[in-house]
């Protein structure tokens, strides 16, 4: 279960792409980066990053605590940015919260380099997610403490802003030739074998059902809540049923880069 905190205080706005997160202080006192349902794309973009966090934490990535946010459209009425007052008012409710690393520097592997074996779970991992955004343009990934952490899912699982084809088990995923670590990701089978045993159907399944209802209502491809979220459920198990296809298309993006 996700812990839910009330949101008491906006801090500053974090301007990168168009979602315009932000940095709040929550009832508990720790500061988390808002991800907010009123911007970009919406729930779909908390739902890629409830999900993507969530299996990466399962198969044993460091990822910034996760939480359920309540936002009172009231929070950061003194800012004189009307784009940000706008975002406030159209995300009151049920936000995302990962909590705030103060501190962290960008990751770069040119500068910290990671062994073969952390780079290939990293590519193992977003090639299951469908993640488009961990490139050399934007890593997604930060240095803290002297340790590697994940941050940003929410360009995963892109095919469920239009829903088309998504049944389809061995889904192709050519982006993953864009990869940052794609290079360095020399151990793809080993790590395919290892992350097969470890990420299971009933943990897909436990963090599907982590999904808030109100962010699955009024989604045009389904009749209902519970069709819509097993859907999600449908597509990782298909996904870590293909894990040998989009493996070998990792390797073979690989070899085409060197």
């Amino acid at each position: 279960m996700l812990r839910t905190v009330e949101v008491t205080r906006y801090v500053a706005p974090l301007r990168e792409g168009g979602s315009l997160p932000a940095i709040v202080e929550a009832d508990d006192q720790f500061l988390y980066v808002l991800k907010f349902k009123g911007a970009g794309h919406g729930y779909k973009a908390l739902i890629s990053e409830l999900i993507g966090g969530e299996v990466a934490r399962a198969l044993g990535f460091r990822v910034p605590e996760l939480v359920f946010a309540n936002l009172d459209s009231t929070i950061g009425r003194t800012e004189g940015d009307e784009e940000i007052q706008d975002l406030l008012k159209a995300s009151n409710g049920l936000n995302l919260g990962l909590h705030y690393l103060s501190g962290a520097i960008t990751f770069d592997p040119l500068v910290i380099p990671l062994s073969a074996r952390e780079a290939s779970q990293i590519v193992w991992l977003d090639s299951f997610l469908l993640n488009i955004d961990r490139t050399a343009r934007n890593a997604n990934m930060l240095w803290w403490h002297k340790e590697l952490w994940l941050i940003d899912q929410g360009a995963s699982l892109y095919f469920h802003h239009s829903w088309q084809n998504w049944e389809t088990l061995n889904k192709p995923f050519p982006m993953i030739k864009d990869h940052i670590l794609l290079s360095y990701a020399t151990e793809l089978e080993e790590v395919n074998a290892a992350f097969q045993q470890k990420l299971t159907n009933e943990k897909l399944t436990e963090i599907a059902h982590l999904i808030p209802d109100e962010w699955l209502q009024d989604e045009p491809a389904f009749f209902s809540i519970d069709e819509h979220r097993k859907a999600y459920i449908t597509f990782l198990h298909n996904r870590l049923a293909s894990s040998t296809y989009f493996t070998q298309e990792a390797q073979d993006a690989r070899k085409a880069l060197i």
